[in-house]
């Protein structure tokens, strides 16, 4: 008994040594590490945070003692090793230094205590706030970093053992996020399977026509997912009609006419190497990234390369929502730019003010040429002495100099249709109906000078006064009809946001691709690797 009492003595006494070792040991890292804290995260301040302070921050609460253990750093490695999975890149995080770093038992406690953390700090903001600046954030603070603290996040996720927690809460928590993120997962497999090139067709292949890589269209068909697995081979070389319905679907998820006839554009289509499409959705998730934090509630989404609106409520997300083609702004001369609005208001039979922009490049040049013009297209000229519809070299010079401008009546000529959906900005973009139905049919649309034209104006004013009981269906349909103006206040603000991905994924779960239109891709990827420069400099 005696010598079991001294037993445990003797391993309460070496415990208590071994503590009074370790707390020596955090002790004398303390000084290193409070060294290595006070630097900033990224020597970079071109991405949307900058972490001056966040190494600090974490490590000051605790005396700035070393914070991870080895399963904890183990469990972070394997999360920063499937960044590629959130689209991200682990070389940003000097993963493979990480590694290098936890097997060296050579190695600075405190310095691997540190770059833990910083990569650790480093991912999460990339996962929350994107990798570098967008149109939707000034100079300053992100906003969204004052309900967002990956400092605290992290802290929290070690306090528990549970860092995958704090990956989890910190990707961007939109239903489209997770969709893509599936999407890029399915073609990354796709990736890693032969892709024969088709050949182009002389000319357009219907139903009943022959096609020499029937089998291999067959094939990439099945392997997209545009035709079920089951599905027999055609026969005899005869593009028949269940592979005009799988390149039917193909076409509907890539932006081009649903003909399903096979046309060069189509295979063009079918041949873009799927590495690219990866690349594409992966950025579609660094865009999604961008979005700031919107309230719960009902909003509107436009994306621009895809000419696609969607309504729908944020509060209700399993509800069906509206869906719309849309025109966006010209590629050319008129982009739509991106940002988020708030709709505040509808015009019924609205005037349309013409922008100064298009009275100079386009209103005058016509009105010297023909001053008939004004009155053939239901225009007139505002000023302080009123309105007229006179034209003369006095008028045109007011209209030069800014003292005039030009506005069109409400009517059938009337370029915003028979409703606008007023979001008041900078930019003077806004929603609005159109007279030109037909363009709705064109596979390309970036027809207008920048505001967005949408297919379903009724519906859309049905969605944005859906809780205002003043207006029904009838009572809408009713106001669009040729009337005087009338402004119509919504009960509360709908948030409008103008995003541009050359890749979604559709509820269904399908990949859809658009056409980079306004030739975004390139300066992504550009900006992307400058922050990859950066962080290798840290």
């Amino acid at each position: 008994m005696k010598l079991c009492r001294h037993l445990l003595s003797s391993l309460s006494l070496a415990a208590m040594l071994l503590g009074q070792s370790a707390v020596a040991l955090a002790a004398d890292e303390s000084p290193t590490i409070q060294t290595l804290a006070a630097r900033p995260l990224l020597p970079s301040v071109s991405h949307p945070w900058n972490g001056r302070d966040w190494l600090d921050r974490f490590y000051a609460p605790r005396g700035y003692a070393p914070a991870w253990n080895r399963q904890q750093a183990e469990a972070a490695l394997a999360l920063l090793e499937q960044a590629p999975a959130e689209g991200l890149d682990p070389g940003d995080y000097q993963a493979d230094e990480l590694r290098r770093l936890l097997d060296d038992a050579q190695a600075s406690q405190a310095r691997r205590d540190v770059a833990f953390t910083a990569a650790m700090l480093h991912y999460l903001a990339d996962l929350r706030l994107g990798r570098v600046r967008s149109e939707y954030h000034t100079a300053g603070t992100d906003p969204r970093l004052a309900h967002f603290d990956p400092v605290e996040l992290l802290r929290g996720a070690l306090g528990k053992g549970r860092l995958a927690d704090a990956v989890a809460a910190a990707e961007p928590q939109v239903p489209l996020y997770g969709r893509v993120k599936q999407a890029l997962a399915r073609y990354r497999e796709l990736a890693r399977e032969p892709q024969p090139r088709l050949p182009s067709p002389r000319k357009t292949v219907a139903v009943g026509d022959n096609y020499a890589a029937v089998d291999e269209l067959h094939d990439r068909l099945v392997q997209l997912g545009d035709l079920a697995g089951d599905e027999p081979s055609p026969q005899d070389g005869l593009y028949d009609a269940t592979l005009a319905e799988g390149v039917r679907r193909f076409q509907g998820r890539h932006g081009l006419p649903e003909t399903g006839e096979l046309g060069a554009a189509t295979v063009a289509a079918l041949n873009v190497p799927l590495a690219q499409r990866v690349r594409e959705l992966e950025l579609t998730l660094e865009r999604l990234r961008w979005i700031p934090d919107l309230p719960a509630g009902p909003m509107v989404a436009v994306n621009l390369p895809a000419y696609r609106l969607w309504a729908f409520d944020r509060a209700n997300p399993a509800a069906q929502p509206l869906e719309m083609r849309v025109i966006v702004g010209q590629a050319v001369k008129t982009p739509t730019p991106l940002f988020i609005g708030q709709m505040r208001y509808l015009e019924f039979n609205p005037y349309w003010n013409v922008p100064r922009s298009i009275t100079l490049k386009e209103v005058i040049p016509k009105l010297e040429r023909n001053h008939g013009y004004l009155a053939t297209n239901d225009m007139e000229l505002v000023g302080q002495g009123g309105v007229t519809t006179t034209v003369s070299a006095e008028t045109i010079a007011e209209l030069r100099s800014g003292k005039l401008r030009v506005r069109q009546r409400p009517g059938p000529r009337n370029s915003l249709g028979a409703i606008k959906f007023a979001m008041p900005n900078p930019q003077d973009i806004y929603l609005h109906s159109t007279p030109n139905r037909e363009f709705f049919l064109k596979s390309r649309r970036d027809l207008s000078h920048g505001c967005i034209r949408v297919e379903q104006p009724a519906e859309l004013a049905r969605f944005v006064l859906r809780n205002d009981p003043r207006w029904d269906i009838d009572q809408i349909q009713a106001a669009l009809q040729p009337g005087p103006t009338r402004r119509v206040d919504l009960p509360a603000t709908v948030p409008v946001v103008l995003f541009y991905a050359t890749a979604l994924a559709g509820r269904d779960g399908k990949a859809l691709f658009a056409r980079d239109i306004y030739r975004r891709d390139p300066e992504l990827e550009r900006a992307l690797k400058e922050h990859s420069d950066a962080a290798a400099s840290k």
